[in-house]
């Protein structure tokens, strides 16, 4: 493979990863939980502490995604990360909330902020629908790329909360986000389903 194809494969895996993660936290429940954070520290900080958070439960991501990608065939991947796309927007359609004990813990930490946010964000990603866009993208993109993409994704997603929250008096147009992300998702998964199946056949 030389350097050009090595060069276009990261920058595909960084703009789709990037593209897919933002659309996933659109209306997730790490957005109200940077947008609770930021009501109460700095912005700055609060968004320093979701790029730790993310980058680490990302990194894990990747490694998963990559080492499946490496056994599976692609046209596998691609169905059944079609597949997991439908999923990803009949669950961003049902909504997330966060919990008592999430909205308790970024409202009255006593704690650094950096060190506050990470935890919660570390935490609260683990298992969570970004986490397995995550390893999802990997099974078919450049780890590196991926990881830097949806990590970056991420942030943007969640500095724009902080930013449209502010602004808006911390309420987000909740409706509109969430369709607008679930047509997305849809879009993505009925792409891949069609690759696949062409692939197949």
């Amino acid at each position: 493979m030389s350097g050009k194809d090595v060069m276009e494969g990261f920058f595909a895996a960084l703009v789709v990863s990037f593209g897919v993660i933002f659309v996933a936290e659109l209306g997730d429940k790490s957005q109200l939980m940077a947008l609770t954070f930021a009501t109460r520290f700095k912005p700055i900080p609060v968004l320093i502490g979701i790029t730790i958070a993310t980058a680490v439960v990302h990194l894990a991501s990747v490694a998963i995604g990559a080492g499946l990608g490496a056994v599976l065939p692609t046209e596998w991947i691609s169905l059944v990360a079609g597949v997991a796309f439908l999923g990803f927007g009949a669950w961003t359609l049902r909504g997330d909330k966060l919990t008592e004990e999430e909205k308790r813990k970024a409202e009255k930490t006593n704690k650094t902020a950096l060190v506050a946010v990470s935890v919660a964000f570390f935490l609260a990603e683990l298992g969570d629908k970004t986490m397995l866009a995550t390893i999802t993208l990997a099974t078919k993109y450049g780890w590196f790329g991926t990881w830097l993409g949806s990590t970056l994704g991420m942030v943007a997603a969640d500095a724009l909360a902080i930013l449209v929250g502010r602004m808006l008096g911390r309420r987000l147009p909740e409706k509109a986000i969430k369709y607008g992300a679930a047509i997305l998702f849809a879009i993505s998964g009925l792409w891949l389903i069609l690759e696949a199946v062409n692939e197949l056949t």
